[in-house]
């Protein structure tokens, strides 16, 4: 199997690696690089647990090859935060109750990064299409939605 050499800025951190051509984005993060927060979950495309941002745009990992992610920068749930410092997207799931088991907060976390980007403030029927990408098994999705109006208001005020 051929190797290709890929150059990308993952969490801010340049990377260099070889990567077989048919290497998933989200196997390339996980097992390669250790950033577990990107989870695995139907690798189809549906659960969305595998959102990462690829040069400001919302991608499903496990639908992404590494090689197409070349000379890109990438962003994973590992870089929100500044140290011990969560972002503040973080801080509001955990406070409003956006989360259960975690599993899909990632994917979750992610799709609201790049929501929050695009809109600012976001009208709850705008957050559930922005969202419509992502599944929870766990908390229903009001408080995943109250997070997310939290976060905009903290963010970037009323």
């Amino acid at each position: 199997m051929s190797e290709h050499r890929i150059e990308v800025i993952i969490n801010g951190e340049p990377v260099t690696a070889r990567v077989p051509a048919r290497r998933l984005l989200s196997d390339f993060l996980r097992d390669d690089l250790g950033l577990t927060g990107t989870k695995r979950g139907c690798e189809t495309g549906i659960c969305g647990a595998c959102s990462v941002m690829v040069d400001g745009r919302l991608v499903k990992s496990c639908l992404s090859l590494a090689v197409q992610a070349d000379g890109q920068p990438i962003d994973t749930i590992e870089g929100l935060a500044d140290g011990e410092t969560l972002h503040p997207i973080q801080e509001c799931f955990i406070n409003g109750g956006g989360l259960q088991c975690g599993y899909c907060t990632p994917g979750f976390v992610m799709a609201t990064c790049a929501l929050l980007a695009a809109n600012p403030r976001p009208t709850t029927d705008e957050i559930r299409q922005a969202l419509n990408g992502n599944l929870c098994r766990c908390t229903g999705y009001t408080q995943i939605v109250e997070s997310i109006h939290h976060a905009a208001e903290k963010l970037h005020g009323n």
